[in-house]
């Protein structure tokens, strides 16, 4: 009988040194009353031995906003924000609700902790024994407010900055931002009030939020093959591509021969409203990349950007889109007129630019950039140095002079030349009869143009980099009414719409200053709501494409 005597002592000591070790780990409460004063203790005992710079608590879920975080519990003497005598508020429950339904914002659940959190409110709300651990209800409360914080910035800044600009590390957003919106919840205010307050409430980004859940409802979460493009071993890009083929719906057998390859290629491009040449190109290639999954992220993108512009828009602008290849003028949250535009080339992009209509020149003549001479007219002038004439331009010496093109040496020019290039003004010339000027450091601007033809092309990425404007006329008219309605008491009106027709009947060059200038916004936003419906643009620049690697590589 000794021996089992000795077990069982042994194994009593074993499952008393089990409890003691265990016991450092929880700090029981029974009592609902003393609960909340228990957490509010270990909350500022596990604060403060998180490393500020590494910011891992235990379970290696990362505290992302650590800094106003501890700022706010440091503030309000680590009051628990999310539970109340061993219950999670109306708040916390809500705050589960809304991650997990991220999506619907342009969002990822999995960037705010969501199955931490998840698991972390059931064990709370269904496992009697972790109920009255004060130390647990403290560590859930440090990651709904860092989900939280995340969310409001997310929603307020978006994600297209650098961490160094992340408003996590502007201490002037501490209090006045984050914690104001946390003081919010616990004064009363609704959590999906506050995170939809803080928002853009530009016009076109509620709309596209609208129309998210229709899209993610209906979208094909299935994960496809991506081809990289251009590639190097032809032979395996062609077996991958035969694959993603495979997975779109278009089988081909892997020793399939290079006209079945081709006809497969039309059928897929006849499909899908490509040109149906049977190449396998970059065209077909983005086209096939381009899945429900990086339609999602295009939202995502897009939505940010709202979250770049000003927190509230002038009362009158004009705005362009140039994956849409449309001008818009707003007044008052309403399009007063609508225009198809021309903008730059992919090799000659027109920038993202934000400025204001300062001046407009009737009949303008059009001085080269030097980008253009170097690349497209000097080679020409070194093959004939009758090129500019041809084309009705001329060269100026830096008087202003006129100088013959055949009496220079071309070939001593490699880069650039010592002259200006000119078009006199006219029906002819490259940007039409009007021009609309805008402060800025790339030389563009706003134009007509001589080749009116091409606004029927649905791909009207051709110019060098400035806008071409087919309603120029209306854009003009309201710029010059704009300036006649808010004509200042002894001011000199300098045009009206009567007079600026006038001249260009007469086909006068002339520039007309102007005194209220019309804000402009040239952006880059690659989809939007069109009759109920989100509307993808082609990412023609790539930009879309650099920010999802820079920003949601993970996603």
């Amino acid at each position: 009988m000794l021996l089992p005597k000795k077990i069982l002592l042994l194994t009593y000591a074993l499952l008393c040194l089990y409890a003691c070790n265990n016991s450092k780990n929880k700090d029981v409460v029974t009592d609902p009353n003393k609960m909340n004063k228990r957490v509010q203790q270990d909350i500022k005992a596990q604060l403060s031995n998180y490393n500020i710079n590494s910011s891992k608590p235990t379970d290696s879920n990362t505290i992302t906003y650590y800094k106003p975080l501890i700022n706010y519990y440091t503030n309000t003497e680590f009051l628990p924000i999310w539970s109340n005598k061993k219950q999670l508020t109306n708040n916390a429950l809500a705050l589960l609700q809304y991650i997990d339904s991220a999506a619907l914002q342009g969002l990822f659940k999995e960037d705010y902790n969501f199955t931490a959190i998840n698991k972390m409110q059931q064990t709370l709300l269904y496992d009697s024994t972790k109920n009255s651990d004060a130390i647990l209800w403290a560590k859930a409360d440090i990651l709904f407010t860092d989900a939280y914080l995340g969310l409001l910035k997310d929603l307020k800044q978006g994600r297209l900055c650098s961490d160094s600009a992340s408003w996590k590390n502007d201490s002037s957003k501490y209090t006045q931002y984050f914690g104001k919106n946390i003081t919010k919840l616990k004064n009363g205010d609704v959590l999906y009030d506050v995170l939809q307050n803080v928002q853009p409430h530009h016009k076109d980004y509620l709309l596209l939020k609208k129309g998210i859940k229709k899209f993610v409802d209906s979208m094909d979460n299935r994960l496809y093959t991506y081809l990289n493009y251009p590639y190097k071993d032809s032979l395996s890009f062609i077996k991958t591509f035969k694959k993603r083929l495979g997975e779109a719906g278009f089988n081909l057998k892997t020793n399939s021969d290079s006209t079945t390859l081709s006809n497969t290629v039309k059928k897929y491009q006849q499909q899908n409203g490509l040109v149906a040449d049977g190449k396998v190109g970059a065209a077909v290639v983005k086209k096939l990349n381009y899945t429900d999954k990086q339609r999602f992220n295009s939202i995502a993108i897009t939505l940010d950007k709202y979250k770049l512009l000003p927190e509230k828009m002038p009362e009158k602008y004009i705005w362009v889109n140039l994956p849409a290849y449309y001008l818009k003028l707003m007044q008052a949250d309403t399009t007063v007129l609508e225009s198809k535009v021309i903008c730059g080339k992919v090799a000659t992009p027109t920038p993202l630019i934000t400025s204001s209509i300062s001046d407009i020149v009737l009949y303008p003549t059009w001085t080269v950039p030097t980008s253009i001479i170097s690349k497209d007219m000097l080679p020409g002038l070194k093959r004939n140095s009758g090129y500019l004439a041809r084309r009705g331009l001329y060269l100026l010496n830096s008087k202003g002079q006129k100088i013959n093109a055949a009496a220079i040496n071309w070939g001593r020019y490699t880069k650039g030349i010592p002259f200006r290039v000119q078009q006199g003004s006219g029906d002819g010339n490259a940007l039409g009869i009007i021009k609309f000027n805008f402060v800025n450091s790339f030389s563009v601007y706003l134009h007509d143009t001589n080749q009116r033809y091409l606004y029927k092309n649905a791909v009207r990425s051709l110019s060098h980099g400035c806008v071409r404007v087919q309603e120029w006329q209306k854009l003009a008219d309201y710029i010059i009414r704009n300036d006649s309605m808010l004509l200042a008491k002894n001011d000199t009106l300098r045009a009206n719409t009567d007079s600026v027709h006038n001249w260009l009947l007469q086909k006068r060059n002339k520039v007309i200053l102007v005194k209220n200038k019309i804000p402009l916004y040239i952006r880059y936003f690659s989809c939007e709501l069109v009759n109920g419906k989100i509307k993808f643009y082609d990412d023609m620049y790539g930009e879309d494409k650099d920010l999802k690697q820079r920003y949601l590589a993970s996603k």
